[in-house]
């Protein structure tokens, strides 16, 4: 899990939650980093429980399912200790580990439901569900086990499984007395077996037997309560949880939840159907009451605001603090109690109410209560009132006794039920986010809490008062709540420990770091926080330097600094202006400050007293200010001490020049002034040239005053006069007055005379626009004088410009246009104008209110509706010209169809439209056109206009409605049919008294229901058109919404599209049903089919995810649900856990995109994700492949596709879908075997008749044979037949074997334990394999007198050595000599390398230069260049492998030693699953051929249980073996399964025990490979299996040491001769693996007896084949199948292993330097030799590492871990390795039926491998090269790191005897080097002789 910091997402939404107390403001805090930290569960199921924090040093204790934690205070985990899971079932009383059960035992998790800290004896108690709820007792330091009581029944306590509902309390009587264990717990209908309360011993020894027991217990009373049998009668889910409890005073207290026994019938019990009632309660005990006739009860609740709080959520107490203590009338050292309610008294799981309020209670008055009633009880009063124990009402008997304060009770009246609520005083409540835990603590006097809520946050409110609280602040706490009751405060109450179900967080209980000013700190309400004034930052007061001093700490809003500063404004051309700042509470400054400017200077400021002078920025530091407001700048204090700016306040540097216009500069709120005659703005108002021309004020301003409408008739020549004030008289040499037009984006500029300073006129001119389109135009108007100096415009006076014709076709049109206009109708010219231009006489023209004002010949050009019901009512709108131009024209002159239609005024539009109501039609009257009369008074015929349409009378009818039901939440859309449904003007549908919304047609209306307002049932339907009801009795039934119960799968991928099942109810009233999902604020929905009204097929809707971010983790959406019309509480379920899963993906098929195959041979789609990792296993996805149009079967694996291609031939494409992904990995080519040639045909025929020809002589012979061949054909037959089934029986378990699943082995693979071996052991098994104890690790042994000299002179030696000269010449001599053998020259080279160890600089140097001799004399002496490096024929080569030997140990360790030991224990593994032969050594699953069992062998799994040799009383472990395993072969397995992840050397040794059978009543027997019982037949003997002995499944074993005589055993002599073990011994060894087929044990005959031993198969060579076995010779061909089974098994670990070494990066660490420095040095000598063949190159590589180094470590792996490799194992590794050297070469292997079977079972894959290594080569040579730099830095870190491994001098020692044998040559050879010469070297060595061998 480990212990995650991070920082809260910056993205998340700010979380204001509304608070109750009035103006609280609540600020989210965000969080710093290094003060959060979280730890997070490490498997998601294993919910956190319990959380304890010791005060002592601040450790966190977690308890949690299966886990208990031992965390820091930084919460990294210190210890975990396992609690669970285990099997158990919960049925089980007494618990299985004391009896056996006969219930089914299930793995069941253990729930932590009580975690206490034992202070006193430094432990913790920790209870789980496991066992009916035995506890553990860990030591607090490690969590070590000091006990675990289980065996007596007050060790169970209960075997409820939620945490939630027990709790226990540790009391304390002083230091003699031990402590007791009051505990509380829900029983869990059992309670018969545990009491609901009780108190227990707490022994100081945690193993003591009486741990737990009840304080007292006798037959009639004891130290607990159980609930009575008969309220189960009652309720009989009745149960008390237990929310908190502790101990106060005297007492002990409990606060539980429990149901309301009922009284009478009306609150009923929960099985009558109604919900079950709760109650909280307080329950209180006297600590030393050993009877609990001290119980007494009282109920507790809450009320705010009239709604009632009764269900308790939590519960916590603290003091009150003076505060608080004020306002409750209690001291403020007294207990509170802080309560957390949730609202009303029902628990309803799925929609309980988020209403949950916070509540303080004060101990002493709850305790006031309590005495008030016993007092009133012991007078006789009332009943005990305790429903659930006392199931009938007993009543109070009276006593005269004095009852105090600490009175314990007697047997009478106990125990005490209050009826009376005790109410605490409401706080706080919040109706939305529910609250579930709550803690708090006194910080100055201040109550503080602190809630957690429902959705991970926690509310921090301070408690002022009992109805003052504050919530200053809320922080999310956790990633997603609710947070859970336990919380703690750290033991220095700087931070809370707060958890969720998965996470456990840390929070600062104050974040006064995240105020930035002084007003938002001291606001915030925190009382933690203050102001440090100088560092200008909100902190805690310890925090804060000097903090004591007077003003330099503010803890109240009043003291934060205030700043003021005259003047507080300045022109930008103002420079160094004094300014004067005062400052109030500000600390002494007697350090000083500095005035800053926001971003411009920083100036020094002068201090006196509370003032300071600055001056404002100079000229070269002032802004360009460019916005007319000025620019705002923030000026600072800075403290000099500091460095911080502390204080500020707002400074503004204006700028009068932006200002362009007068009214703009003069209203400027900053000291401005206008030159009227300089057009210009300035703050220095003497800069003006004329006294008069100053403006201060708007009303002294030049500026146009506004004007009625401008109107200006197009191309009329027209002067403008313009109203104005102020105008200035232009000076000399000033240009007059202009006015500027704007028309249509053109700029018209007409002189203009200013008359006086308040009017001008523009000149005569005439204007004109373009188009038809707009009747009048308005345009901008600009009066400028002296070229561009513009007058103000402030009214923003227009010019219209119009034309009379423009949208003025008709006269009616005309005459309604502006009065002003002056626009006439000229009759003449039929056209709109101005009077002026339609030629005279007068009565040509018609004009608006002239004498002739009256258009004629009205005309209609449209009519809607044309058909409507007769009842009338119909709204009509008539559309024509000349329609009247006052609505009173037309009043009362509209008829249509003969119809009185009465105009509506709000419809009609002058001239244009009239809107009028129809009346009712009489039954005669059927069409008729519409008639429309203008004018008052009688109709003249030109006034009178008929319409060219007819109007038409029509009855609109129902048929019916559909659907006729639908949800009561509305939005169903009902289709009513009928006919002229389109008639009238307005239908209104209505649902009883609801409208609904309409479209409509001929024959339909459809409408949208809305949702009932009277619940559910049949409504009325009524439809009328108009004034026309439609009769027809329709009905519609408002059904229940649809509910959704279950979804399934709950899951898809983001691409959705795959089928849901949804389960619910009444689905079926939803026409079309959308599913949706919403993610980041996108919504997708998709259809759903109804399937019937309980189930749905739906496809999920795609996760509106942006795929370019190939999101590879599942997502949940948002929201999901479901649109079903409009019931609402569908669109977002609560309750589900809908998941998306990433999309497969597919590679493409090839490279090319096109893949090549033989007719039926599969086609393999591979990718990823193709089966999604849903919870209940792998989720199953619908995949169509579809090869051209074919689809083809199926089979689905995570990683690929396997197609069973359908038999076509030719190219096409392929296509694969699922859910909403469609994706083509490209195109198949199928080619059928190509067609034979002409040549071949004739050939064909040739032989065809040949054939016949010989068929008819054979038919003729056969003829006369028939008779003799007939016997013999029926004993072929059979044989045959016989063959043919073990053939195929054969084949079919070979291919069942295949298809178990690899998974098997890797589940059992546990990458943990993987026991490398060091390093030295490591590098001395591959530089001398074979030598145990080799002198390199001894100190040199030399006899005592010679030390001194020796040492010297090896001292000498070691110096000649680190000559590179000496040590060049030394190794040619020696590789020059005769009888130098091959094993020498390995001898050397290691030698030489083990001292070079500490040099590897030296050491490569010298072996670049042996390499590149090597070289030279390889191409000299004309042999291949292939062979270079092949074999080990020279030192180098041997360094070589050496030379890797040393560098790679990192990369075996990290990389490649992973895959290399799975392979190992693969092949292990799977050879163990079947018989392997003890003797022989062959196996039924094996690799190689020579080792492979060719026979049937019946053999059976067994499993033993057996009993671990060094501790009896652990567990049984579980083995399985094999009936037909040697005793031997169950012990080595035994021993595996014990020793699982333990290194072999530190195992115990199988020959060293004897195998212990354990029958039933303690019968034992020694089981043996050979004892009296062995069978022996002829000279044959078998060694025992377990068959022999009849061993049964599940049988009991053990491993004992070896006994020197075993009473079934025959004499010892023959037993240690001939034990297995033997065999197995010969096999151990650590030498190379070629020396081990000669090792394979011969069967050699006892010398006593003659006897040979078997023990599955007989070796053959020794000619006891009998010959009639031929048959069965002949059939063991067939056997060879199980290779490939077995390589099959095997293969996803080899191509593992190989992937590993061949790839150049892996997980993290990069390609080993020394590879590709060796690589780059063979390419390098290539090049200088000129070898560009690609093979060579290649081949000197592959000869280089793979061949020198990997293959050995492959065949070995004992060299690299520490294992035992058997015979059966090392024959398998052999053919990897085989495989391994295959693909490293280049040449092609030509593979025939006679070929070795390794090379044919991996002849497929060889081609692939081939192509890895290739891809590796090219790969490494493209890497950067390496600098000699780099390298040698990084072999003198590899020395450094094993400086130390190897004796020097007993290697010097060893190389020195080579010296001893060859002195002459050497000298001699070093006497003619002419380098050697200069350096004396010869002369040296003859010193170092001389001194090994002085004799004293």
């Amino acid at each position: 899990a480990g212990s995650h910091r991070y920082r809260l997402n910056p993205d998340w939404p700010a979380v204001l939650d509304c608070a109750h107390s009035a103006g609280s403001q609540v600020i989210t805090a965000s969080i710093q980093q290094e003060e959060y930290a979280s730890f997070r569960a490490e498997n998601p199921e294993w919910t956190f429980n319990h959380l304890a924090v010791d005060y002592r040093n601040g450790n966190v204790y977690l308890g949690a399912v299966n886990r208990i934690y031992k965390l820091s205070p930084g919460l990294e985990v210190q210890v975990s200790h396992e609690t669970g899971p285990d099997e158990d079932n919960r049925k089980c009383y007494p618990p299985r580990i004391v009896q056996p059960c006969s219930e089914p035992l299930t793995l069941t998790n253990n729930v932590n439901k009580m975690l206490l800290m034992d202070y006193r004896e430094n432990r913790l108690l920790a209870c789980g569900s496991l066992y009916q709820g035995i506890c553990k007792l860990l030591r607090l330091d490690d969590l070590f086990k000091l006990g675990e009581p289980f065996h007596k029944k007050e060790h169970y306590l209960s075997g409820v499984n939620e945490s939630g509902s027990v709790f226990g309390v540790i009391v304390s009587y002083g230091n003699a007395s031990p402590d007791m264990l009051f505990v509380a717990t829900a029983v869990d209908g059992k309670p018969e077996y545990f009491p609901t309360i009780s108190s227990r011993k707490l022994a100081r020894n945690s193993e003591e037997d009486g741990m737990f027991a009840y304080v007292f217990h006798d037959e009639f009373v004891a130290s607990m309560i159980k609930i009575p049998s008969d309220t189960f009668t009652v309720i009989p889910d009745f149960d008390i949880y237990y929310i908190y409890g502790f101990a106060s005073g005297t007492f002990v207290y409990f606060l539980t939840l429990q149901p309301e026994m009922g009284g009478g019938p009306t609150t009923g019990s929960s099985s009558a159907g109604r919900e079950q009632v709760y109650t909280s309660k307080i329950v209180r005990l006297c600590k030393a009451d050993t009877a609990f006739n001290s119980y007494v009860e009282v109920p507790i609740g809450c009320i705010s605001g009239n709604v009632e709080y009764r269900l308790l959520e939590a519960a916590y107490l603290s003091k009150a603090g003076a505060i608080l203590a004020r306002s409750l009338d209690v001291a403020p050292d007294d207990d509170v109690l802080f309560a957390v309610f949730s609202k009303g008294q029902k628990r309803r799981p799925r929609q309980a109410s988020q209403d949950s309020a916070l509540c303080v209670f004060s101990l002493r008055k709850i305790n006031e209560k309590i005495k008030e009633r016993l007092q009133s009880c012991y007078k006789g009063e009332g009943t005990l009132d305790l429903a659930w124990l006392k199931v009938k009402d007993i009543p109070c008997s009276s006593a005269l006794l004095t009852i105090d304060d600490d009175f314990c009770g007697l047997d009478m009246n106990a125990p005490l039920g209050v009826s009376e609520m005790v109410r605490g005083k409401p706080l706080f409540s919040d109706a939305v986010d529910k609250m579930t835990s709550v803690i708090g603590y006194v910080y100055k006097n201040h109550s503080l809490v602190f809630v957690g809520t429902k959705s991970g946050r926690v509310k921090k409110i301070r408690v002022d008062g009992s109805s003052r609280a504050l919530q200053y602040e809320t922080v999310q706490a956790v990633e997603n709540g609710p947070i859970l009751r336990d919380m703690a405060f750290s033991s220095d109450h700087h931070y809370l420990y707060v958890m969720s179900e998965t996470q456990l967080s840390r929070v600062p209980v104050e974040a006064c770091g995240q105020y930035s000013t002084c007003s938002e700190c001291l606001g915030s309400g925190d009382p933690h926080c203050g102001w440090c004034v100088l560092h200008n930052m909100c902190t805690r007061k310890e925090k804060c330097e000097r903090s004591s001093e007077p003003r330099r700490f503010a803890s109240d809003i009043k003291q934060c600094v205030r700043l003021s500063v005259h003047p507080n404004n300045i022109s930008v051309s103002q420079f160094s202006v004094t300014l004067v700042l005062e400052a109030h509470n500000v600390p002494e400054l007697s350090a000083g400050v500095n005035c800053t400017f926001e971003d411009l200077a920083e100036m020094n400021g002068l201090v006196e007293g509370n003032r300071i002078k600055c001056s404002s920025p100079a000229e070269k530091e002032m802004p360009r200010i460019i916005v007319d407001k000025g620019k705002g700048e923030s000026l600072y204090l800075k403290s000099k001490e500091t460095g911080l700016a502390f204080a500020n306040t707002s400074f503004v540097f204006y700028n009068c020049s932006v200002h362009k216009s007068c009214l703009s500069c003069v209203s400027s709120p900053y000291q401005c002034h206008w030159c009227k005659y300089r057009h210009d703005c300035t703050h220095d108002p003497r800069t003006c040239s004329f006294q008069e021309g100053r403006v201060k004020k708007p009303e002294g301003c030049p500026q146009l005053l506004p004007a009625e409408r401008i109107l200006v008739p197009v191309n009329v020549v027209k002067p403008i006069t313009l109203r104005a004030k102020n105008l200035p008289q232009p000076q000399s040499g000033q240009r007059g007055y202009e006015c500027l037009l704007t028309i249509q984006g053109n700029e018209h500029r007409v002189p203009a005379l200013r008359f006086n300073s308040s009017s001008v006129q523009c000149q005569n001119t005439s204007y004109f626009y373009d188009g038809m389109e707009m009747s009048s135009l308005p345009v901008e108007l600009t009066v400028i004088w002296n070229g561009d100096f513009s007058i103000d415009n402030p009214a923003h006076n227009k010019v219209h410009l119009y034309k009379c014709d423009a949208q003025r076709g008709s006269c009616g049109l005309c005459l309604k246009a502006d009065p002003l206009f002056g626009c006439v109708w000229c009759k003449g010219e039929n056209r709109c104008t101005l009077k002026q231009h339609c030629p005279h006489p007068e009565n040509q023209w018609l004009e608006h209110n002239g004498i002739n004002s009256k258009c004629t010949h009205p005309r209609i050009t449209q009519i809607t509706p044309l058909r409507g019901p007769r009842e009338g009512g119909t709204l009509v709108t008539i559309r024509g010209e000349n329609l009247g131009l006052e609505f009173r024209e037309i009043q009362g002159n509209v008829k249509v169809a003969e119809v009185d239609c009465t105009p509506i005024r709000e419809g009609y539009i002058p001239a244009e439209q009239i809107v009028c109501e129809m009346g009712k039609a009489e039954k005669s009257q059927y069409t008729g056109n519409v008639q429309v009369c203008v004018g008052v008074g009688e109709c003249r015929p030109e006034f009178m206009a008929k319409s060219s349409k007819y109007y038409y009378f029509v009855i609109p009818r129902i048929i019916n409605l559909k659907p006729s039901r639908g949800p009561v939440s509305g939005g169903t859309i009902v289709n009513i049919t009928g006919s002229h449904l389109d008639a009238g003007s307005n239908v209104s549908i209505m649902f009883k008294d609801q409208p609904c919304t309409y479209l409509r047609g001929g024959q339909w209306l459809t409408c949208r229901t809305y949702a009932s307002l009277h619940g559910y049932g049949n409504v009325s339907v009524s439809v009328s058109i108009d004034k026309a009801h439609l009769q027809k009795d329709l009905r519609f039934e408002y059904v229940e919404d649809p509910t959704i119960t279950k979804i399934e799968p709950e899951w898809s991928i983001y691409s959705g599209h795959t089928p849901v099942i949804v389960t619910g109810t009444n689905l079926d009233i939803i026409q079309t049903p959308l599913i949706r999902a919403k993610y980041n604020g996108h919504e997708t929905l998709n259809l759903c089919q109804v399937l019937s009204p309980t189930s749905m097929l739906c496809q999920a809707p795609e996760l509106p995810i942006s795929l370019a971010r190939h999101q590879e983790v599942p997502e949940r959406p948002d929201e999901f649900g479901f649109k079903l019309d409009d019931v609402q509480a569908l669109m977002a379920l609560n309750n589900t856990n809908f998941i998306y899963y990433p999309n497969p993906e597919f590679e493409p098929l090839s490279v090319s995109g096109v893949l090549e195959l033989k007719p039926g041979s599969p086609i393999i789609l591979k990718g990823r994700n193709f089966l999604p990792p849903t919870n209940s296993g792998n989720g199953k996805l619908n995949y169509t492949v579809l090869i051209g149009e074919k689809p083809c079967v199926l089979t689905v694996s995570e990683t690929q596709l396997l197609c069973e291609s359908p038999n076509l031939t030719g190219r096409h494409k392929v296509l694969a879908r699922v859910g909403g992904i469609e994706f083509s990995p490209g195109v198949v080519h199928i080619t059928s075997d190509s067609p034979l040639s002409s040549t071949a045909i004739i050939g064909i025929a040739a032989a065809g008749a040949l054939l016949i020809l010989f068929i008819v002589v054979v038919l003729i012979a056969y003829k006369r044979k028939s008779r003799e061949s007939d016997l013999t054909l029926k004993r072929l037959q059979m044989q045959m037949d016989n063959l043919e089934s073990r053939v195929a029986l054969e084949c079919k378990e070979a291919f069942a074997e295949l298809q178990t699943d690899i998974h098997e082995l890797t589940s059992d693979l546990d990458g943990a334990g993987i026991p490398f071996l060091d390093y030295r052991t490591y590098t001395m098994r591959v530089l001398f394999p074979g030598i145990e104890e080799h002198p390199v690790l001894r100190d040199l042994e030399v006899p005592g007198y010679r030390q001194e000299q020796v040492e010297k002179g090896l001292k000498l030696f070691g110096q000649l050595i680190n000559n590179k000269v000496f040590l060049l010449c030394f190794i040619r001599t020696l590789e020059a000599q005769r009888g130098f053998s091959m094993r020498d020259r390995g001898n050397v080279a290691s030698l030489i390398m083990t001292v070079l160890q500490s040099k590897l600089e030296y050491a490569t140097d010298v072996l670049k230069h042996l390499l590149s001799d090597l070289i030279d004399r390889n191409l000299e002496s004309k042999n291949h260049p292939k062979l270079l490096l092949r074999r080990t024929e020279s030192v180098a080569e041997k360094m070589l492998t050496n030379w890797f030997t040393f560098l790679l140990y990192k990369f075996l360790k990290e990389c490649a030693g992973e895959p290399l030991f799975s392979l190992f224990c693969a092949i292990k593994q799977q050879m163990e699953k079947g018989p392997i032969d003890s003797i022989t050594g062959e196996a039924r699953y094996s690799l190689s051929e020579d080792k492979l069992i060719r026979q049937q062998i019946d053999y059976k799994t067994l499993v033993v249980n057996c009993i671990h040799p060094e501790n009896e009383k652990s567990p049984e472990i579980q083995v399985k073996v094999l009936n037909c395993d040697t005793i031997s072969q169950v012990k080595e397995k035994i021993l595996d399964a014990i020793y699982k992840n333990v290194p072999h050397s530190h195992r115990l040794k199988a020959s060293d025990m004897d195998l212990e059978w354990r029958q039933g009543r303690g019968q034992r027997m020694i089981l043996q490979d050979e004892d009296v019982t062995t069978k022996i037949e002829g000279d044959w003997k078998r060694l025992n299996m377990l068959a022999h002995y009849q061993v049964p499944d599940n049988a009991v074993m053990a491993l004992v040491p070896k006994q020197v005589t075993a009473y079934n055993s025959v004499n010892n002599s023959t037993v240690s001769r001939t034990s297995a073990s033997k065999y197995e011994n010969m096999i151990k060894y650590t030498g190379s693996p070629d020396s081990l087929r000669s090792r394979t044990p011969m069967i050699t005959p006892d010398l006593e007896s003659g006897v040979k031993v078997w023990h599955l198969v007989k070796n053959h060579e020794h000619g006891d084949q009998k010959e009639g076995d031929r048959g069965s010779k002949m059939v063991s061909e067939i056997y060879l199948t199980r290779l490939l089974a077995t390589k099959g098994t095997l293969q996803k670990f080899v191509d593992d292993l190989f992937e590993t070494i061949f790839s150049t990066a892996h997980r993290g660490s990069a390609l080993p330097l020394a590879i590709k420095y060796m690589f780059d040095f063979l390419d390098e000598q290539a090049d200088k030799h000129n070898i560009h063949d690609p093979h060579v190159r290649h081949t000197w590589k592959s000869n280089c590492l793979p061949l020198r180094f990997w293959v050995n470590v492959i065949k070995n792996p004992q060299f690299v871990f520490d294992i035992h490799k058997s015979s059966i194992t090392d024959a398998c590794l052999s053919v990897v390795a085989q495989t391994f050297m295959d693909s490293c070469s280049t040449s092609e292997h030509r593979l025939g039926k006679d070929s070795p079977s390794n090379k044919l079972l991996y002849a497929k894959d060889i081609p692939s491998y081939k192509s890895w290594v290739e891809r590796y080569y090219s790969d490494i040579s493209k890497m950067p090269a390496i600098s000699d730099q780099d390298m040698n830095a990084y072999l003198a870190e590899q020395s450094r790191m094993h400086m130390n491994e190897f004796n020097t001098m007993s290697s010097l020692s060893e190389i020195y005897s080579y010296v001893g044998k060859y002195t002459e040559e050497i000298v001699c050879s070093l006497e003619q080097d002419d380098a050697a010469r200069k350096q004396r070297l010869a002369f040296k060595l003859e010193q170092v002789v001389a001194f090994m061998s002085l004799e004293s």
